[in-house]
Parts: C-alpha cells; sequence; structure tokens
C-alpha cells in the first residue's frame, strides 16, 4: 500500500480507532490500515474503502461483513466508518460502547469492542481527562 494513502487513511481518522474510538497514542503497535469491504469480497484499496482499526477491532473483523444481533438474533451488517455515522449506531456508558441500533449491536458483538482490556483503557481515558466519559 502507498505511503501516501496510508497516511490519508491516519489524517482522517485523526489517529483514532474508526470502530471503538481508542486513540493511537495509547498503543505501541501502530493501528492497521483496515479493508471496510474485504478484498475478499471485492473491496478495494481505495481511500474510499479504507479505515484505521486498532489491533483488535481489525483481528475480530477480519473479513466479516456482518454479525448477529443479539437482541433480535437476526444477520445483520457491520457498522461501516464510510458511510455510517458514528454516533447514529453507538453511545457511551462511561467506558462501555452500546449499541443504538442493531447495526451497532452486531459490531460491538463481532469486534469484542467492549472486551474487559478495553474497557480498562477507556476507564484510565477518562478519569486522566484524556477521553471525556461520552466523547
Amino acid at each position: 500500500m502507498r505511503e501516501a494513502l496510508v497516511q490519508a487513511v491516519r489524517s482522517r481518522a485523526r489517529q483514532t480507532c474508526e470502530y471503538c474510538l481508542l486513540p493511537q497514542s495509547v498503543f505501541r503497535l501502530r493501528f492497521q490500515i483496515e479493508h471496510v469491504m474485504p478484498r475478499k469480497h471485492g473491496g478495494s484499496e481505495s481511500l474510499e474503502n479504507l479505515a484505521l482499526a486498532c489491533g483488535r477491532c481489525n483481528r475480530h473483523k477480519g473479513a466479516n461483513i456482518a454479525g448477529i444481533d443479539p437482541a433480535s438474533r437476526q444477520l445483520t451488517r457491520l457498522f461501516n466508518p464510510r458511510a455510517d455515522g458514528w454516533s447514529e449506531h453507538f453511545a457511551w456508558d462511561g467506558p462501555r460502547i452500546v449499541g443504538r441500533t442493531p447495526i451497532g449491536r452486531a459490531t460491538i458483538d463481532v469486534l469484542v469492542m467492549n472486551h474487559p482490556d478495553a474497557l480498562a483503557v477507556r476507564q484510565e481515558l477518562i478519569a486522566s481527562g484524556r477521553l471525556p466519559a461520552g466523547p
């Protein structure tokens, strides 16, 4: 992937995971460039199909494009940071991300966005004033 494209994705995301909103600054490993529509499913390597993702979100998303909404048990597409507004599908409950919609709930479930480690990092960021409670 061209370095200019990588930098464009990082800049657009403001060095923040576009799924769980954790900042790159609290991790040693660089966040990954993620294909919103995976190449396996015909996704391109264009700026419009790329997102910045922390290692946990990227690892759990993998080639998934859908998941099961835990409330309805229906197959539901995942959140698309290029087409969807984060606050339309997610809300904050302290350090916990809650789903407002089937897309939000399915994405939280598939990406394991409320893993205890992520909650601990978010709680520490809130306590230190580096992440407002309910950004």
